[in-house]
């Protein structure tokens, strides 16, 4: 497993702000789309990511990235010869995530989850091993939830998995049109408390 100095950071070119500071301006810009005002805490992280077979690994994708909250914790696990790729519609956190993780297995896309198939496929993949998200599926645009809850059962391979973290159940809703074996966790020690879920595609 690569060491921690494989999710390698760049120094903030002046002008950019820190990632508290960004994260919060991301709120204030698209709050539907960004799910908590804080970023996700450690425990959550972990307890998340906990499952995930890293050496069976070979391509994860995270939708709504912000500022690498998850990016780094999962560069970190991940194989050497392995990809994660970042889809947010916010450009501001694609540029900020360009300047600030040098990793050559990062890459930072801009658009939306729903167009995941396309998206990985220009980026020679066929499928994804894992696909995590933190969107808040509740306030998105009429249409925009079920839409990507059908494209990551298409995008993900057999046996493959969605790992979704939310602050309202309602998500299981969108998840369990197209995942009937879900595993279900909450970490309390989040602000605020967070809903985990684990939908596996058999």
């Amino acid at each position: 497993m690569p060491s921690s100095t494989n999710a390698m950071r760049r120094a903030r070119p002046a002008g950019v702000p820190g990632p508290l500071q960004m994260f919060f301006q991301g709120f204030l810009k698209h709050p539907v789309m960004v799910g908590s005002i804080i970023p996700s805490s450690d425990r959550l992280i972990r307890k998340m990511l906990a499952p995930v077979d890293w050496a069976n690994c070979k391509l994860f994708v995270e939708y709504g990235p912000g500022v690498g909250t998850f990016c780094r914790p999962i560069l970190d696990r991940m194989a050497p010869d392995a990809t994660l790729i970042a889809i947010d519609t916010n450009p501001d956190f694609i540029r900020y995530l360009d300047h600030t993780i040098t990793d050559s297995r990062f890459v930072a896309v801009e658009g939306s989850a729903a167009d995941v198939e396309r998206i990985i496929a220009e980026h020679g993949h066929e499928s994804a091993d894992y696909i995590l998200s933190g969107l808040p599926f509740s306030t998105l645009p009429d249409g925009v939830g079920p839409a990507i809850a059908a494209a990551t059962h298409r995008a993900l391979r057999k046996d493959g998995a969605f790992l979704v973290y939310q602050f309202s159940p309602k998500v299981r809703d969108f998840i369990a049109a197209h995942f009937t074996r879900i595993d279900h966790d909450m970490e309390w020690w989040n602000v605020p408390p967070a809903q985990l879920y684990w939908a596996h595609k058999d």
